[in-house]
């Protein structure tokens, strides 16, 4: 991949009932090119749609791929990777870090009725998990280091091999997590804070 490749990272930072959502648009050499903010509702059902608007809003066409931390941020506010990847045109992942027998059973703890019923049906619309190891292939771990450190990766629009390369090229030795979700975590939890900070000097 070349090194002026652009990648959107996009990641959440959760407070009471708002979740602040970061994009982050990084090269594939890692130097940060823009950045977006957005919203969406803590256990609500909008984050696809708040991912779709970070991208519009960014208006930034040198985009080559998104790439989400997770699929349930929010409290199980589901990511619809298949309607993201139709609606900005480009290539859709998502990565997670955690071993897991899926979220069923979560979901189907935490909610009732039809809105258990919507939750699942985006939830089983998603690609399967692929594991990614970072010194190279997909598949079963080498080492019990790789075990401590897994990485899983979601592809829509990408076959899986494209998929691993992206995701260790964007992965710098030392991190766990891709650049772009990097960058896109850490200013999501900034952008909250600050949020936060203001609205307790407006009520003051």
């Amino acid at each position: 991949m070349k090194s002026g490749s652009r990648t959107l990272g996009v990641a959440f930072s959760d407070g009471d009932e708002t979740s602040r959502l970061a994009g982050a648009v990084v090269r594939a050499d890692g130097t940060l090119d823009g950045m977006g903010f957005e919203a969406c509702t803590v256990g609500g059902t909008d984050a696809t749609n708040a991912t779709i608007r970070l991208f519009e809003r960014l208006e930034r066409e040198d985009v080559q791929h998104v790439l989400c931390a997770g699929v349930a941020p929010a409290w199980f506010n589901l990511l619809d990777l298949h309607r993201i990847r139709e609606a900005v045109e480009r290539p859709t992942l998502a990565v997670s870090y955690e071993a897991s027998d899926g979220l069923a059973p979560a979901l189907r703890d935490a909610f009732e009725g039809d809105t258990l019923v919507d939750r699942l049906t985006t939830y089983r619309s998603l690609p399967p998990r692929r594991r990614v190891r970072l010194d190279g292939g997909c598949g079963a771990a080498d080492s019990a280091a790789d075990d401590e450190r897994p990485l899983y990766v979601r592809a829509v629009g990408m076959d899986d091999e494209r998929a691993a390369e992206l995701v260790r090229t964007l992965t710098h030795e030392g991190f766990r997590r891709p650049e772009p979700v990097r960058v896109a975590r850490i200013a999501a939890g900034a952008h909250r804070a600050a949020v936060e900070r203001a609205e307790v000097c407006d009520h003051w």
